[in-house]
């Protein structure tokens, strides 16, 4: 099965001003998914979407491929990654007149995963009759247990059962859609509307591999386990 992993990394960030191309332990942010994209023999080719010039010289400096620059209207703080991902995979069967069996999306801003989470989600996909794997770890907090929302103006736990929740431990298990990778069937991509309309099922890493670049703790929490040995290899 021919497997293309995109990467989609757009120049403005509120967050941390260029931070898909800022520097950490040596080496650009976006330049990390790259190489963990070539380390997987389960990957065919690696294609970067961007609207940034310098993005786009720095992913060809690391060796992916930018066939096309990502217009305006997919380039803002309102655009949908969806939308993102069926402009990319339309201009690259364009573009290069191939076609692939898994797209497969690797966010920049979670360089934590390591090659092995990558060729897991992809052979969980291959074993299974769904129309999407994506990464998910156990959530930090429960809906069941402690968290709580305004209802008629008073705060409530979020979901309710029938019988009382004192210990986390017996709550259902719930999970965060940890924003790292997409295994996804192109068709159902193409001919979808969103990520949870089709057959979904999850790839399970551990948390200290999920956490998401959004700012500059979260860049400095990023790089500390970098180069921390208790998380090896990434």
């Amino acid at each position: 099965m021919r497997v293309v992993c995109f990467i989609c990394a757009r120049g403005g960030s509120k967050g941390l001003n260029n931070k898909n191309i800022n520097e950490i332990c040596g080496k650009p942010l976006i330049a990390w998914s790259i190489q963990q994209a070539k380390n997987s023999e389960l990957i065919d080719e690696i294609v970067v979407s961007t609207d940034c010039d310098n993005i786009a010289s720095v992913a060809r400096d690391n060796g992916a491929e930018v066939y096309f620059m990502r217009p305006d209207y997919l380039s803002n703080d309102e655009s949908g990654k969806w939308q993102v991902w069926q402009h990319a995979i339309t201009e690259y069967r364009i573009i290069t007149g191939n076609d692939m069996d898994i797209f497969l999306d690797l966010d920049c801003t979670s360089p934590l995963r390591n090659v092995s989470d990558i060729d897991n989600a992809i052979n969980l996909y291959r074993s299974s009759d769904v129309d999407v794997v994506f990464s998910i770890c156990e959530a930090k907090k429960n809906p069941y247990f402690n968290m709580v929302e305004y209802k008629n103006n008073i705060l409530q736990l979020s979901k309710k059962l029938d019988s009382r929740i004192v210990r986390r431990q017996d709550a259902p298990k719930v999970y965060e859609h940890a924003a790292s990778i997409y295994v996804i069937s192109p068709d159902f991509l193409v001919k979808g509307k969103g990520l949870l309309d089709g057959n979904a099922i999850g790839y399970e890493m551990p948390n200290e591999r999920c956490i998401d670049i959004d700012s500059n703790f979260d860049y400095k929490l990023v790089e500390f386990l970098m180069n921390s040995e208790e998380l090896g290899d990434v």
